[in-house]
Parts: C-alpha cells; sequence; structure tokens
C-alpha cells in the first residue's frame, strides 16, 4: 500500500474519532463514555494494524485533549486498546477478538493504568474500582460499535497492507 493511502486513511480514521466524541456521548460513573474512539480503534486494528491503531489512538486523544472536548484519561484507554485490539487480530484474524483486545486493554489494563495517571497528573484519588466500571461500558459499546459497521463493509476492500 502506498504511504499516501495509509495517511489518508488514517486521517479520515481522526476526524471520525475526533468528532464523533463531539457527537455521540453518554456519562459513565465519574468519567464520559465516548464509544466512537473505540469504534475507530477496532476499525483501524482490523483495517490497518497495531501500529496505525495506536498512532490514531494517540492522535485522537491529542486533539481531543486540545479542543477540550477530553481529559488525559484519553490516552491511556485508547492506547493500550487499539494495541492490544490490533495484536489480538494480528494473532487470531477474527474480528471478535480484536473487539476482545479493545475491551481488555482499555476496560481493564487502561482503566487500572488510569489510577495512578490521575492520582499524579490530574490530582484525582480516585481509586481503580471508580474507574473500570465506565471504562467498561465505553469500551465495550464502542467495541460493538465497530464490529457492526465492519460487519457491514467488505473488510478486503478497506484492509491495506498492515504496517
Amino acid at each position: 500500500m502506498r504511504k499516501t493511502q495509509l495517511l489518508t486513511t488514517m486521517a479520515i480514521l481522526i476526524a471520525i474519532g475526533t468528532l464523533g466524541s463531539q457527537l455521540l456521548w453518554f456519562p459513565a460513573g465519574i468519567a464520559k463514555a465516548y464509544p466512537v474512539q473505540h469504534a475507530v480503534n477496532v476499525i483501524a486494528a482490523i483495517t490497518l494494524g497495531p501500529v496505525p491503531a495506536v498512532v490514531i489512538a494517540f492522535i485522537i486523544g491529542l486533539l481531543r485533549m486540545s479542543l477540550g472536548l477530553g481529559t488525559l484519561l484519553a490516552f491511556p484507554g485508547g492506547m493500550i486498546g487499539a494495541c492490544l485490539a490490533g495484536m489480538f487480530y494480528k494473532w487470531s484474524e477474527k474480528k471478535g477478538w480484536a473487539a476482545t483486545g479493545e475491551i481488555i486493554g482499555t476496560g481493564v489494563i487502561g482503566a487500572l493504568f488510569a489510577v495512578p495517571y490521575a492520582h499524579i497528573l490530574m490530582g484525582s484519588s480516585a481509586g481503580a474500582f471508580l474507574f473500570v466500571p465506565p471504562f467498561l461500558v465505553s469500551s465495550i459499546s464502542g467495541a460493538f460499535i465497530g464490529l457492526f459497521i465492519l460487519s457491514r463493509v467488505k473488510v478486503n476492500q478497506l484492509q491495506l497492507k498492515k504496517v
């Protein structure tokens, strides 16, 4: 695949993730759930691979922070979820495993990583049990949205050479 095609696809997914976060969100405990981010992670992991998926998650988090649409918690959950989604799909070649990687990466590992991250960088004293439920709700709903979208599109046409 040409680098131009990869960068264009990444830019489109970044735009969808950034704009979609403003349009589709809901309160979930102490955090807000942004399922579009997780749907984009699953789509990017399956179509582009783990490295571009992590880059996309990082840039979406950076843009959301810069625009005041998100918090620092967008980084650990989004990036870890994208990485695991890409790795699970690479190992299994099954879309369901990519969604599972997103849920485990964001909903569990990202939530646990967010505890010291929030304490050190944000001054929040919230414990792990306060982060896990909203992260799980957000990642599960987003992973299913991503799977639904991919079920309606021919993945072979979307699938680009994985980096």
